[in-house]
C-alpha cells in the first residue's frame, strides 16, 4: 500500500502558476504509474498527467498539453505538477495517484486504472 498526501493548491488568477506536490509513504519507484488527476463538482474524474516511474515516460490530458508538467524526484518519493498559463476552467479539486502494476491504458489517464489515491489539493483560477 500507498498513502500519498498533497500539497500546494490555492487561489491563483488566470494565467498565474501553482506547482502541487504529493509525497508518497514509500518508495516511488516501487510503484509503476503516479499521476495527477481532478474533478469539478457536477462533472467527472478528469485525468491531467502521469509519469511511468521508473522510466519517466509521461502522459498528459489534451486540455493541459503545453502548460502543465509532471515530475517525479524519486529520492524524495514526492510527485510534483508544474501548472502555468492557468485558465479558470482549471479549477478543480486536484488528487494524486499511483498504481503498482503494468497497464496497456497508461497514456490514456484513466482513473480506474489507479489503486492509491491522495485526499486532494483545492486550485481556484479566477479572472
Amino acid at each position: 500500500q500507498v498513502q500519498l498526501v498533497e500539497s500546494g493548491g490555492g487561489a491563483v488568477q488566470a494565467g498565474g502558476s501553482l506547482t502541487l506536490s504529493c509525497a508518497a509513504s514509500r518508495s516511488t519507484p516501487s510503484t509503476n504509474y503516479m499521476g495527477w488527476f481532478r474533478q469539478s463538482p457536477g462533472k467527472e474524474r478528469e485525468g491531467v498527467a502521469v509519469i511511468a516511474t521508473r522510466t519517466s515516460v509521461t502522459a498528459y490530458g489534451d486540455s493541459v498539453k503545453g502548460r502543465f508538467t509532471i515530475a517525479l524526484d524519486n529520492a524524495r518519493n514526492t510527485l510534483y505538477l508544474q501548472m502555468n498559463s492557468l485558465k479558470l476552467e482549471d479549477t478543480a479539486m486536484y488528487y494524486c495517484a499511483a498504481r503498482m502494476n503494468w497497464t496497456p491504458t497508461f497514456r490514456q489517464i484513466l482513473p480506474r486504472d489507479y489503486d492509491y489515491w491522495g485526499q486532494g489539493t483545492q486550485v481556484t483560477v479566477s479572472s
